[in-house]
């Protein structure tokens, strides 16, 4: 019987992805209303372009800084023993649905081409007044793709509007901060049963007051990446870092189910989540001018591996967009953090400009970049491009093969080594393809 199953599903995974192709085709012709700008970078935006010059790099390092150890000290003596990931993911508060499940709407955020293999939808309600931000999985983690016993993929959330250069239309949250101001969540996904994948919410916090109190982190989560014991998460630029580093050893469970984030009368609050996951250390820039990661992922194809990212930049941006790397540190004691000088800075190892504008999305492997591009409004498909220093080629759909063939609000590529499957979200789906087949749909 359960043969049977998973072969319904994969005639299921096929028609929907020929609906949604069906669908693209049916959007070409409105898809052909784009700016002057946009169509000179859809026509070819050429080969990546190499920053070496110090006056270019230098804007793009950054300090690192450490939370007092003091600090998460007495957080772990007020609100108990910190807990592990397994623990996260047996205490589980919903499932994903299977696509074929999910309404029509949230499908039509799946790509066109290439089309997902796997995919599954979030419960409006669960996520009501949520955005999806960034995905990052333990094939980050740990290249056997699995920490400890589990295979697990990290999906972040924010609440609350946006500006236009993508941080939080509201002013940085304080403590006790309170409902509906761009607040940052991550959900624990139990991936080890490809049909039943089971998460649990952890507010994303800063700790304050030397450990006495805790503030909820304001940020889109553009970017994610969990390597080795550590997760580095996108901060918007009102929140006066670059990226916040989280250890997942140290999850720490709410006491009181309140609205609010941060010590409350009777125990500790996380904005109606059960977990909370409180920051070690961050990563700042020189100046609140300088460059901002906008979206993040892991590169294992380097050595040592590196944390590549693109430029955060306004929608009225024109170009060119800046594509950079760090490296992590092969220090054991400091397992999960970027390469860092004697006096905690981390430089670039490589920097590129890209021709192309409104990049959402970035993945590096190999001599590739993929980088995932709007092309106007989050309702409209988007395009996926893979640049090196050669040269540019997008993936292409239909009659007319219009570029137009990807997620347009989707703002994240994490690559599974182990697997050789990217996962991605958009909208209210969560998706996996293999990156064989980004590599085949190219012109």
């Amino acid at each position: 019987m359960k043969h049977r199953g998973r072969h319904r599903r994969r005639r299921r995974g096929r028609a929907l992805r020929a609906t949604l192709a069906g669908t693209a085709l049916a959007l070409t012709a409105a898809a052909t209303m784009i700016s002057t700008s946009q169509a000179t970078d859809a026509d070819d935006p050429g080969a990546l372009k190499p920053l070496t010059a110090s006056a270019e790099t230098a804007p793009l390092r950054l300090t690192e800084g450490s939370v007092p150890p003091e600090w998460l000290d007495r957080l772990s003596a007020e609100m108990g023993r910190p807990v592990g990931v397994r623990a996260v993911l047996d205490d589980t508060d919903g499932s994903l649905r299977d696509a074929a499940a999910c309404p029509e709407d949230d499908r039509w955020a799946l790509p066109v081409e290439p089309a997902a293999t796997r995919a599954y939808c979030w419960d409006g309600a669960d996520v009501e007044g949520w955005r999806s931000g960034a995905v990052t999985t333990s094939g980050d983690a740990d290249d056997d793709g699995h920490w400890g016993p589990s295979r697990v993929v990290l999906s972040g959330w924010s609440q609350g509007g946006t500006a236009a250069d993508g941080t939080p239309a509201e002013g940085p949250a304080t403590a006790g901060t309170g409902p509906g101001q761009g607040l940052a969540r991550v959900a624990f996904i139990d991936a080890g049963d490809p049909d039943d994948l089971r998460y649990t919410w952890a507010q994303l916090a800063v700790p304050v007051d030397g450990g006495r109190d805790y503030r909820g982190l304001v940020s889109p989560v553009s970017g994610m990446v969990w390597y080795q014991d550590k997760l580095l998460v996108t901060a918007g630029r009102g929140d006066g870092s670059a990226l916040y580093v989280y250890d997942v050893g140290r999850v720490q469970r709410a006491t009181v189910d309140g609205t609010t984030v941060g010590r409350v009368p009777g125990g500790w609050s996380a904005a109606g989540a059960r977990y909370v996951l409180p920051a070690v250390a961050s990563y700042r820039t020189a100046d609140v001018n300088a460059p901002q990661p906008g979206g993040i992922s892991l590169d294992r194809s380097t050595a040592p591996d590196s944390l590549v990212a693109h430029e955060a930049v306004p929608k009225e941006h024109d170009g060119p967009t800046r594509l950079w790397r760090y490296a992590f540190d092969d220090d054991r004691s400091r397992a999960g953090l970027l390469a860092t000088d004697s006096v905690g800075q981390a430089d670039v190892v490589a920097a590129y400009e890209t021709e192309l504008t409104d990049v959402r999305s970035v993945l590096s492997y190999g001599s590739g970049w993929y980088l995932g591009r709007m092309t106007g409004t989050p309702e409209e498909r988007g395009t996926l491009w893979r640049q090196d220093g050669k040269g540019a080629r997008p993936t292409r759909c239909g009659a007319d093969e219009t570029h137009r063939c990807w997620s347009g609000p989707a703002a994240s590529l994490s690559y599974w080594q182990e697997t050789g499957e990217v996962w991605s979200q958009s909208g209210r789906m969560l998706f996996a393809l293999p990156l064989d087949s980004v590599d085949h749909s190219l012109d």
